[in-house]
């Protein structure tokens, strides 16, 4: 475990390096293009031909000024999407807590530990990598530099997309979602040293209240870091549709890091096959979900045929594009609900590995779907660049070091649940026809 940790470490500090070196070069091609601006040509006899080199000059440093706002437009979109996907993992681990905590399930409390860990790294982790898009938010959200009077979509949606609340708004939002898995966390950690049952009923009440506040803030979330991108998008499933890849993305990944902790060590002696197997229902359950909201969200901006809602699939099935949505249909869902149907498959470790993999692929692909056709030049399809694996991987490296770090602060299970003792010795999956062992 260690040595994972400085190999997360030695990966964060070249990523880290690496970005240095390429924001350095944007920054400098940015200060470029807004120090061009065109001058005033005189129309003296004699000198039409120095006008004329003076206006192609002009025009050369206004291409060069929109040349660098498209940069930075594109490197924020590319931010953006890295971003999303490492948010979903967090946040969906967060919605595991709440289930953990309002049903008071037993099976969970072995690997609630890792889930309260994954919720965790939202602050300060998530909240400080917000900040690149809070810097260039007037690049990525074209919404915020247009005079809503002029707009009847932005218009009626003024309480709402305005720059303070904006601004104020997202960062309260990424830390609420922190602050609440922290508790979860603390209290948690409080219980392993008293045993006392008070801990458990805090939970569960926060969870009964935090639910809802979650659903709605996720919602509002989502709405401004992805949808507002265009903001006369109309859609009331958006939030949900966002939520069900979250969770999908969060289950593979919990399954993943459970077993790796189960081989390693920490938690050999309360992680079983029941376990292992229950996290992969989940994820077979979330990837009939997520294509259930998906195509409701499609079937039902189709029937309407509303301008305002049919555009962004419509914009989507340019060029390219209409093959990214394509992937999406058969790889987020025809592919891994084949795969697992049998149920032996979902406590194997050479397909659900492999399959982690492909499933954190397919998201991405989905963020990228969402996010990156706004992009005008992108607009025919999509291009792979060197901001991708950059931002994408350079924050699963922190978030993965982090997490490595952190987890081994506390115990890696909650010692003295009241549900443990149920979980580790209620863990054989009976043989058809065949009683529970106990």
């Amino acid at each position: 475990m260690k040595t994972l940790t400085r190999f997360f470490g030695m990966l964060v500090a070249c990523l880290a390096l690496l970005g240095w070196v390429g924001f350095g070069t944007v920054q400098a091609l940015a200060e470029d293009a807004a120090s061009a601006k065109p001058e005033t040509v005189a129309a003296a006899p004699g000198v039409t031909a120095a006008a004329d080199a003076h206006v192609h000059a002009a025009d050369g440093h206004a291409h060069a000024a929109g040349e660098g706002k498209n940069l930075l437009r594109e490197i924020g979109l590319r931010y953006l999407t890295a971003y999303m996907f490492c948010l979903s993992i967090c946040v969906g681990a967060l919605f595991l807590l709440f289930i953990h905590h309002l049903f008071d399930a037993s099976w969970s409390v072995p690997i609630r530990r890792v889930v309260e860990q994954m919720a965790a790294l939202l602050f300060p982790w998530m909240l400080i990598l917000l900040i690149p898009i809070l810097l260039l938010q007037r690049q990525i959200y074209p919404w915020l530099s247009i005079d809503p009077a002029g707009d009847h979509s932005l218009e009626v949606k003024r309480a709402l997309f305005n720059v303070p609340t904006f601004n104020i708004l997202l960062p309260l939002l990424v830390a609420s979602w922190g602050l609440i898995a922290h508790t979860f966390r603390k209290w948690s950690i409080a219980q392993d040293k008293d045993g006392a049952a008070i801990w458990t009923r805090k939970a569960r009440v926060l969870a009964a209240v935090g639910i809802f506040y979650f659903a709605f803030s996720l919602t509002l979330g989502c709405i401004y870091l992805m949808k507002s991108l265009q903001h006369q998008f109309f859609s009331t499933m958006y939030g949900v549709y966002y939520f069900a890849g979250s969770v999908w993305t969060a289950l593979i990944t919990v399954w993943v890091v459970t077993l790796w902790l189960k081989i390693k060590g920490p938690l050999s002696q309360v992680i079983h096959q029941r376990q292992i197997q229950d996290v992969g229902v989940w994820f077979f359950a979330f990837t009939v979900f997520y294509a259930y909201i998906h195509f409701s969200q499609y079937f039902l901006i189709w029937n309407a045929a509303l301008p305002e809602e049919t555009f962004w699939y419509v914009n989507r099935e340019q060029g390219s594009w209409k093959w990214v949505g394509f992937t999406i249909l058969f790889g987020h869902f025809f592919v891994p609900f084949l795969v697992l149907l049998n149920q032996d498959v979902k406590m194997n470790p050479a397909i659900m590995v492999p399959m982690c993999g492909w499933a954190w692929l397919m998201h991405f692909v989905d963020m990228t779907y969402n996010i990156m056709p706004t992009y005008g030049p992108l607009k025919m399809g999509p291009q792979v660049s060197f901001w991708d694996p950059l931002f994408w991987f350079g924050m699963l490296a922190l978030l993965g070091f982090f997490f490595l770090r952190n987890f081994r602060s506390a115990a890696p299970y909650p010692l003295r649940d009241p549900r443990l003792k149920e979980a580790i010795t209620h863990h054989v999956i009976p043989a058809p026809g065949a009683a529970a062992h106990h």
